[in-house]
């Protein structure tokens, strides 16, 4: 008599029973799922926003320390409050946020110019051997040389003013960004394009529907390298050239701090340089990593 029992039943041609089987399957389906568990408002705070306050606040009481036992002349350190002293008088003036706006406006718009430059470069570079032999070392000596070095070409290119900025830019992030597309592709499994080239995803339509998404963390990576490329370049040019026609930008107000020896506005201008920084990444750059990592199952959709 054949027993009714589910657990002594064999799949075809294995020998192992269907109790075996679904267990394998549920098995499977748990390491799949993803735990989607959101965070209270506390735990965000408490996990986010308290430790880079308590950083701050860390910085903040060694300064203050430093100050209050005389390490070195309040000439050469001034105290928290004199630099914020300093920040009201700019605020009071009314230059405070134009001085930010202007060089925020000059580093997003030269970054965006040297995305839509860089993509297709590191496109080429990625996919073409001739111009990635030829292009490849150029780039990456282009990315380690120093933007400084190209603002005294520039002057003389352009002149000083809003174009030997941009160009300035343009310099420092281009490379930076193609070599993060050529990275990005590298990586990209040689599986994702046979698929491609299958259903006739070829040329360009490969390019954006294919290669760019398969290649997006190491192109977003960068694109972040590019954006600080850009940032350091242009304040490099805002140092060194200095013209009415160019408005005051930080990189400016910075080198005029320091040839009126005012110690708390000169540090005053690298706060307000690190903070724009800082605040570019969390509110652009940040985002867009979450995401593409939450796309791709590798963050909860919690987080």
């Amino acid at each position: 008599m054949a027993s009714t029992d589910t657990t002594t039943k064999t799949g075809p041609g294995h020998g192992g029973t269907v109790a075996d089987y679904t267990g394998v399957e549920a098995g499977l389906d748990a390491l799949d799922a993803v735990v989607t568990q959101r965070n209270s408002t506390a735990d965000t705070l408490r996990q986010k926003v308290l430790p880079p306050l308590l950083g701050v606040v860390l910085v903040l009481a060694l300064w203050q320390g430093a100050y209050s036992l005389h390490v070195t002349t309040a000439y050469k350190l001034p105290s928290p409050l004199d630099v914020w002293r300093a920040a009201e008088d700019l605020w009071y003036q009314g230059t405070l946020f134009s001085i930010i706006w202007t060089s925020v406006w000059r580093g997003l718009s030269g970054f965006v110019v040297a995305v839509v430059i860089g993509t297709p470069i590191g496109l080429l570079v990625a996919r073409v051997k001739p111009v990635r032999a030829a292009l490849g070392p150029v780039l990456s000596g282009l990315q380690s040389l120093p933007s400084v070095a190209w603002v005294p070409a520039a002057v003389i290119w352009l002149g000083i003013n809003d174009s030997m900025m941009y160009a300035v830019i343009l310099l420092g992030a281009v490379p930076s960004i193609a070599n993060g597309l050529v990275a990005g592709i590298d990586q990209v499994p040689p599986l994702f394009l046979r698929a491609g080239r299958t259903i006739g995803a070829t040329g360009l339509t490969g390019a954006r529907h294919i290669l760019l998404p398969a290649a997006l963390p190491g192109y977003l990576a960068g694109l972040k390298q590019g954006w600080a490329f850009s940032w350091r370049s242009l304040m490099a040019a805002e140092l060194v050239a200095s013209s009415p026609d160019l408005g005051l930008g930080l990189g400016r107000f910075l080198e005029n701090q320091r040839e009126f020896s005012d110690m708390a506005g000169v540090l005053l201008g690298i706060i307000l340089i690190l903070f724009v920084g800082i605040a570019i990444e969390l509110l652009v750059f940040t985002p867009v990593e979450r995401r593409v990592l939450r796309n791709r199952g590798l963050l909860a959709s919690g987080k």
